[in-house]
């Protein structure tokens, strides 16, 4: 059950870091930023060096950067997403936005996790259970309504995020396969070829 006071926070996601500040200047609170590996969008990675020089800056107007590790990690992946974590709790970024839970068995630094919207986070139980595995703040699936928002808000003591602008998946959040069936491009590795915003022609049996 909450128990917090809450405030709106006004977050922006950002491609590079000139777009970051540039969100600060104009009254961004956070901004959220790709870095140089695992993030859901190819053309958004951003280096360490980057990010390093963006954190201060952002500090100095009182707003915070979350950077996205939101994909599915391999096997092969974990020593280095665990390296990759490391180095940016070195910058001074506030927290990450993750998607894949392997991360939560890593040893990492004491950094705040997020849950990514890519968790596919559209009820109570779902809520409840990451914030009871220490996720301090989770990205509700963008095609819950109000009042479906709101019975998550109540039942939990984590900080709620939720899109109010931007592109809609024609699935749940995290639950889409068309990409990858059809080009065996992943939307869970940052690869989606938005097969679904293609024109399609739609018939029945008639015709």
């Amino acid at each position: 059950m909450r128990q917090q006071p809450h405030y709106l926070e006004l977050l922006s996601p950002a491609r590079d870091a000139a777009i970051a500040r540039e969100a600060i200047l104009h009254g961004a609170d956070a901004v959220y930023i790709g870095g140089p590996g695992f993030g859901a969008r190819h053309n958004a990675s951003n280096s360490l060096r980057d990010i390093a020089d963006l954190v201060p800056f952002a500090h100095r107007y009182g707003a915070r950067i979350f950077v996205t590790l939101n994909t599915i990690l391999h096997d092969d992946e974990l020593e280095p997403a665990q390296r990759l974590i490391t180095d940016l709790y070195n910058t001074g970024v506030d927290a990450l936005i993750v998607q894949d839970m392997g991360i939560l068995e890593l040893d990492i630094p004491p950094i705040e996790l997020h849950a990514s919207t890519q968790c596919d986070i559209r009820s109570v139980e779902k809520a409840k259970f990451l914030a009871d595995v220490g996720f301090s703040q989770i990205v509700l699936a963008r095609e819950l309504n109000l009042s479906q928002i709101a019975a998550i808000h109540q039942a939990t003591d984590a900080t709620i995020e939720f899109f109010i602008h931007g592109a809609l998946c024609v699935a749940y959040s995290g639950q889409c396969y068309i990409s990858h069936a059809q080009t065996g491009r992943s939307a869970n590795r940052g690869d989606c070829s938005q097969a679904c915003r293609l024109p399609y022609t739609l018939k029945d049996d008639q015709g």
